[in-house]
C-alpha cells in the first residue's frame, strides 16, 4: 500500500506540475523558472522509490530519462507557443524517442513490466499532454481542464502499473 501511495503521489506531481508548467509558458508568468525547477524534482523524487529496490545506478538511469522527458516537453510547449512548427516536430520526435527509452529501459529491469504496454501508457501521456498544452496556448480553458482530468487519471494507472511491476518481482518485500 505504502508502495502505491507513494507512486501515486509522485504521479499526481508529475502532472500537476506540469500542468503549471504549460500554464507559466502559455500564459507568460514570471513563476517559470521556479516551476520548472519544482518540477525537475519529480524524477529524483521518483528515481528514490526505484532506489530501494534496484540501487543506485538503475535509480540514477531512470531518474536521467524521467529528467530528459519533462525537459523535451518544455521545449515542446515553448516551440508550439512560438508558432516554431518545425522545432516543435523535432522536440516531439524526441520525446516519443524517449519514451521508447523509458519502456526499454524499466522493462529490462523488471520482466513484469511489459515494453508494450509501457510505451503504449507513454504514448497516452505523451499525446494528452500536447494536447493540454495546445489547448491551454488556443486559450479553450474549459476543454483544457477536462484533458487534464484525462491525464490525472491515466497518471494513477501508471503509477498502478509501476507498483504491480514491482511487487510482482520482490513479493517477499510486500508479505506481512
Amino acid at each position: 500500500m505504502a508502495l502505491n501511495q507513494a507512486f501515486r503521489m509522485l504521479w499526481e506531481q508529475h502532472v500537476a506540475w506540469t500542468r503549471m508548467l504549460i500554464i507559466s509558458i502559455a500564459e507568460g508568468l514570471q513563476d517559470e523558472s521556479a516551476v520548472t525547477e519544482r518540477l525537475l524534482q519529480n524524477p529524483s523524487d521518483m528515481a528514490a522509490v526505484f532506489r530501494h529496490y534496484y540501487g543506485d545506478q538503475i535509480a540514477s538511469r531512470f531518474n536521467q530519462l524521467m529528467r530528459e522527458h519533462l525537459l523535451l516537453a518544455d521545449q515542446l510547449v515553448k516551440a508550439a507557443k512560438a508558432g516554431d512548427e518545425q522545432a516543435a516536430a523535432d522536440a516531439e520526435k524526441k520525446w516519443y524517442a524517449n519514451a521508447d527509452e523509458i519502456a526499454a529501459f524499466l522493462a529490462s529491469i523488471n520482466p513484469y513490466y511489459s515494453e508494450s504496454a509501457l510505451r503504449n501508457m507513454l504514448y497516452d501521456h505523451l499525446r494528452m499532454t500536447k494536447e493540454e498544452a495546445v489547448l491551454r496556448i488556443s486559450k479553450k480553458y474549459p476543454s483544457d481542464i477536462e484533458k487534464y482530468n484525462q491525464i490525472e487519471k491515466q497518471a494513477l494507472e501508471m503509477a498502478d502499473a509501476f507498483t504491480d511491476g514491482i511487487v510482482k518481482q520482490f513479493p517477499a518485500m510486500f508479505r506481512i
